[in-house]
């Protein structure tokens, strides 16, 4: 395991403690105070042309209050629906273990077009369609106009940003994770990422390997995967999450969604196929968005209470509190646009309408509750250019230790594919984590035992460690 390298960095920090949680909407930790330095990363708009000029990432990296934070560096890349800025450097350093704080000076990177290059390209009525498209409607009939408003969105996009749109892929995040550990001036790089940005993580371990220190990939998705396998595993997935957010509703006392969540949700999907609600605001709940917020949410644990209680009060009438929480999707300053560029640059295969249609009523079928949803998350890439993604070339056997964590209940990546990433390194070992969400890591200690465990005494757990809920 290669040693600990302090950082001598290039990159101009400077102190932005008050604000940073605020901006980051991270709750400010009772057990630890924390210090905050941003900066900024040029890296090209598209690693693949250079000549096409550069666009700024935000760059954090936090530590104990009083220090200095010129340790050495543990990078956390987030997954870019659910932590998609610096920020998820924050949130990690506000829940890691006091050992992981005392080694390591915890840094932040943000997905490209999220951060202070976020981007907002798409007609906001042709978002709109996308959000609400009602998921019990995927003829081919159905799915025409909504097509239409597709390629509105693809069209909007290219003309916002002819160079930078097809640098919105993981691809080019592990470039930027290189150029990053040259910024900080350190041999190799330690990092965590979480869903996609474990995704970029891997690419970036296979692309670039001598600058790879100790990794844990957690919750990262197999780009070998293709429809529709990838769609049915992820449907089973999700209703294992959405099994665990009722039992936590139900298992906690007075449910505010009843005895039965899942029979909650599908009777305020249908009240609202026929009767949207409007908000004071003007906008409406519709059975789309309810249900994407629904996906959204259960990727992100710690608000399952607020969901579960929005969902209750969207019942009564009162659709408020649910379309605030779809807000960090959809939203004014929302990642709609960059997730669903990420998405599409990503996945060189495009389904047709027939294709996504026929998929939509096996999915349906077989998981009724979210099927339709994301059969029409696909549907949005149809119009999308090919995706530019490449095969990655096959781990190197000279990587150090690579640990590779899978959550049973991952509504973004089941935990199948980050079992069949671990397989292809030869220097890794697998933890399966029984519980729900996207990412293990901090949040449940057998994982951080052993996600710790690698980072600061450089060991492996024993392969196929089985993590309790």
């Amino acid at each position: 395991m290669p040693p600990l390298q302090a950082q001598d960095t290039s990159i101009p920090f400077a102190d932005c403690t008050s604000d940073a949680f605020a901006s980051y909407d991270v709750a400010v930790p009772a057990d630890r105070a924390l210090r905050v330095e941003c900066g900024e990363l040029p890296v090209p708009a598209d690693p693949d042309r250079p000549e096409q000029g550069s666009v700024l990432l935000g760059v954090v990296r936090i530590g104990p209050a009083g220090g200095p934070l010129d340790g050495p560096p543990l990078l956390a890349v987030g997954d870019s629906a659910t932590g998609p800025t610096a920020g998820h450097a924050l949130a990690v350093a506000a829940r890691v273990s006091p050992a992981v704080l005392e080694t390591y000076t915890v840094i932040g990177l943000d997905r490209r077009g999220a951060g202070v290059d976020r981007i907002d390209c798409a007609d906001p009525a042709a978002r709109a369609a996308l959000v609400d498209a009602d998921p019990a409607a995927t003829s081919e009939g159905d799915l025409a106009p909504l097509l239409e408003r597709a390629r509105s969105v693809v069209q909007d996009c290219n003309l916002t940003l002819p160079s930078g749109l097809g640098g919105l892929r993981s691809s080019a995040t592990a470039a930027d994770v290189e150029q990053l550990r040259v910024r900080l001036g350190v041999a190799r790089l330690s990092a965590v990422g979480t869903g996609d940005g474990a995704g970029a993580l891997d690419t970036w371990a296979r692309t670039a390997p001598g600058g790879v220190g100790r990794l844990v990939l957690d919750g990262p998705p197999d780009a070998a995967a293709t429809e529709p396998d990838r769609s049915t595993a992820r449907a089973a997935s999700v209703d294992a999450a959405f099994d665990a957010f009722a039992l936590a509703c139900t298992g906690g006392g007075a449910c505010p969604l009843g005895a039965d969540p899942r029979e909650a949700v599908t009777a305020l999907a249908d009240a609202l196929r026929s009767r949207p609600l409007a908000a004071a605001d003007g906008r409406r709940l519709t059975a789309g968005a309810a249900l994407l917020t629904v996906l959204t949410v259960l990727a992100r644990p710690d608000e399952w209470p607020a969901l579960s209680g929005a969902l209750a009060t969207a019942a009564t009438g009162d659709p408020t509190a649910l379309l605030g929480l779809l807000d960090p999707l959809t939203g004014p300053t929302g990642g709609f646009d960059a997730t669903l560029a990420t998405t599409c640059n990503d996945d060189p295969t495009r389904l047709s309408p027939p294709e996504v249609s026929e998929l939509a009523t096996t999915l349906r079928t077989d998981h009724p509750l979210f099927g339709g949803t994301l059969a029409l998350g696909l549907l949005a890439c149809a119009p999308w250019p090919a995706g530019t993604a490449r095969a990655a070339p096959a781990p190197a056997e000279t990587l150090p230790q690579v640990l590779v964590v899978g959550t049973a209940g991952d509504p973004r990546y089941p935990a199948e594919a980050a079992r069949r990433i671990s397989e292809q390194f030869t220097t890794g070992a697998f933890v399966s984590w029984q519980g729900a969400g996207t990412g293990a890591y901090p949040r449940t200690p057998c994982v951080r035992t052993a996600v710790d465990t690698l980072l600061v005494d450089g060991l492996l757990p024993a392969a196929g460690t089985l993590c309790p809920p």
